[in-house]
């Protein structure tokens, strides 16, 4: 009997209507599209406007798309994981609200955070839950409104982040296809240097912490991106070499889309080509877990089955890592 592996059968996407472009970012703080591109790379990121509205109602979407374009009846997903770093509300978990939402009454359902890991550190999950054969069919959805929490009067992240959801199905496979090898990593030391201190169990929201803003996103720009230069390139460099890779044997790198500089760094590191290089950062900014799963939505047409697919991420936290996969099916 063939050795069960866990490849991606499906892929969903959403983005918001609504484009925050650098020319309107002009007019609220004080920044230039020619400073915002060519330090990130970013040109427009999407927000979600609608009030009462939050990353279920991304997570949904994203999922209907897969579903739809599956051909997927709802009642045969097993298990929902969204992973996000922007819940809907405390304790209320968001993925059981979305399998819900979606008609997956079948499924048990939970929320993975690790910030713009969570999808990478989904994958090998959701992998694993296949491969123990308990489990058929496994819908992962990376969602971040990631406008819930920034101060649009600070540059430093305000022209960063956007709103967006993406959605994958897990499936068993016989083919030695899907997720063939990872190395994930974290370091707690880093969590002062990118986080949204106020609102947690260690510092509740009061009337003057909100007043001040301290509920908002929080960046050390300079030692985050310093840190996912070297860590980002170095576990995607590292997983080439566990599996005696070389550069002209990958037909894709998928990175996080958090810098143009961070995933030009990693695929310099392995002397990958530009045209291998997935690339929507100039389109979404950082949607945080939405990234990667956003990629295979909008280069789901060119990939090809087999394909060689090198997955990286980086995250406050820190969290980092790389997956190496094959991809399972023609579009």
């Amino acid at each position: 009997m063939s050795k069960i592996t866990a490849a991606i059968t499906a892929v969903g996407g959403y983005v918001p209507d609504f484009v925050l472009s650098n020319k309107v970012l002009e007019t609220m703080v004080e920044t230039n599209d020619e400073w915002i591109t060519s330090r990130t790379g970013i040109k427009e990121r999407r927000i979600l406007k609608e009030e009462g509205k939050g990353t279920s109602f991304l997570a949904i979407k994203a999922a209907e798309d897969l579903i739809n374009k599956k051909g997927l009846d709802p009642k045969d997903i097993d298990l929902v994981i969204v992973c996000t770093a922007t819940p809907d509300m405390k304790a209320a978990s968001t993925a059981a609200y979305t399998a819900t939402q979606i008609g997956a009454v079948n499924a048990f359902s939970y929320d993975l955070e690790a910030a713009c890991s969570s999808f990478l550190y989904g994958m090998s999950t959701a992998s694993a839950y296949i491969e123990s054969g308990r489990y058929k069919k496994v819908l992962l959805i990376g969602a971040d409104k990631n406008s819930s929490f920034i101060n649009y009067k600070d540059r430093t992240t305000c022209i960063i982040f956007g709103d967006g959801a993406g959605a994958v199905l897990f499936e068993p496979n016989e083919e030695g296809l899907g997720l063939q090898d990872e190395l994930l990593r974290s370091n707690g030391e880093g969590r002062e240097f990118l986080q949204a201190t106020y609102g947690g169990s260690s510092y509740p929201i009061n009337e003057n912490t909100f007043k001040e803003g301290k509920h908002y996103v929080f960046q050390d720009g300079k030692t985050v991106f310093k840190n996912a230069v070297f860590n980002m390139a170095d576990v995607t460099e590292r997983i080439l070499k566990r599996n005696q890779l070389k550069n002209n044997d990958i037909q894709w790198l998928a990175a996080h889309q958090a810098n143009k500089r961070i995933i030009d760094a990693t695929a310099n590191r392995i002397n990958l080509e530009e045209d291998k290089v997935m690339m929507n950062i100039q389109r979404y900014g950082n949607t945080t877990s939405a990234t990667l799963p956003l990629l295979l939505h909008d280069y789901e047409s060119q990939l090809k089955k087999g394909d060689k697919i090198i997955f990286a991420a980086f995250g406050g936290g820190f969290t980092w890592g790389s997956i190496y996969f094959k991809w399972a099916y023609n579009s």
